[in-house]
């Protein structure tokens, strides 16, 4: 995955969370992106930030990790299916209950500028087994 301006790290970091079916943390990009160059998690941490403003990666919360945003039309809410036993993360969108979530927290007077949802279980390979 190339995207225009985006700096060496920035770059490599992309690269490596695209190709990974899995998210990974800051220190398990360290460690794989080593050998490219990267040598303190402050290199991860900078380009983990500038690309997760650029709307091109996703933080998964419950894992303090992160994927590849696959989705790039950021109409909807970014949600994420999370398969507890191997890993795979698969992101989706679903604007419509999105509105109803806004709407309940809006009742408590509550401003919504984020909103992730995060699903675990099991993906169809796994639950197969």
């Amino acid at each position: 995955m190339t995207t225009a301006k985006l700096t060496r790290n920035q770059q490599l970091v992309l690269d490596r969370l695209a190709a990974s079916p899995a998210a990974l943390s800051a220190y398990e990009l360290l460690d794989q992106l080593r050998d490219a160059g990267l040598r303190a998690p402050v290199q991860v941490y900078r380009a983990l930030e500038t690309l997760g403003q650029k709307g091109l990666v996703h933080r998964i919360e419950s894992l303090n990790a992160y994927v590849a945003c696959c989705a790039h039309d950021h109409q909807a809410a970014a949600g994420f299916a999370i398969c507890d036993d191997c890993g795979e993360v698969t992101e989706f969108a679903f604007p419509a209950s999105e509105k109803g979530l806004k709407s309940v927290a809006g009742e408590t007077g509550f401003e919504t500028r984020h909103m992730t949802v995060e699903l675990h279980g099991r993906c169809a390979a796994c639950a197969s087994h």
